[in-house]
């Protein structure tokens, strides 16, 4: 079974901020597999689901952002995963445009305090994530107080966007691997950063 992990808080008034695109990720892959995100258990909210012809287990951690770790680890825990190889955590990123997405096998949590708890909980930065793109057009002062800010009517477009683009990267993951997905979906941004 693979563990797939958006990271964000809990509750309406953070639903849709730049700082939930990785609930909001999880939520639309759910959509497109015909489940519901809502068994409660390992202090997240999960669902199982078939992609391709793989068995995924979603989660959504309720612990709040920084403390992620916690679910994360009692997940994999419970679900016994055979490999960190089969986790993998998506999370907003405020120094990538909006609207944009990078996959990485592994690396440090570059600040990004829920990757930080998740490495932290697993003891290893050999963890697979995608980070999905939200910086504003124009620069801001606060970065944390933008990412608790609701997302703008002008950005909904992009976010819509970047959430099938994670949910078609999730797919290319689950059923052709990580180096076909980084290679198809981080030059695409590439590409277009150009």
């Amino acid at each position: 079974m693979r563990l797939i992990v958006g990271l964000g808080n809990p509750g309406i008034e953070y639903q849709f901020t730049p700082h939930n695109l990785g609930f909001l990720a999880i939520d639309r892959i759910a959509g497109q597999c015909g489940v519901t995100v809502d068994n409660r258990h390992c202090k997240a909210l999960t669902a199982r689901a078939r992609i391709g012809k793989e068995e995924v287990l979603l989660a959504k951690p309720e612990t709040y952002m920084n403390l992620s770790g916690m679910s994360v680890r009692e997940l994999a825990e419970k679900y016994e995963l055979e490999s960190l190889k089969d986790l993998l955590v998506i999370y907003d990123e405020l120094d990538l445009p909006l609207g944009t997405i990078r996959i990485r096998e592994r690396g440090s949590s570059a600040g990004h305090k829920g990757m930080e708890s998740v490495i932290g909980a697993l003891g290893t930065q050999e963890i697979a994530r995608m980070r999905l793109g939200s910086a504003p057009d124009r620069p801001v002062k606060d970065g944390g107080q933008y990412g608790l800010a609701p997302f703008k009517k002008s950005q909904l477009v992009a976010v819509d966007e970047v959430l099938d683009l994670a949910a078609q990267a999730v797919g290319v993951i689950v059923n052709e691997g990580i180096a076909v997905a980084m290679n198809r979906f981080n030059r695409k941004n590439d590409e277009s950063n150009t």
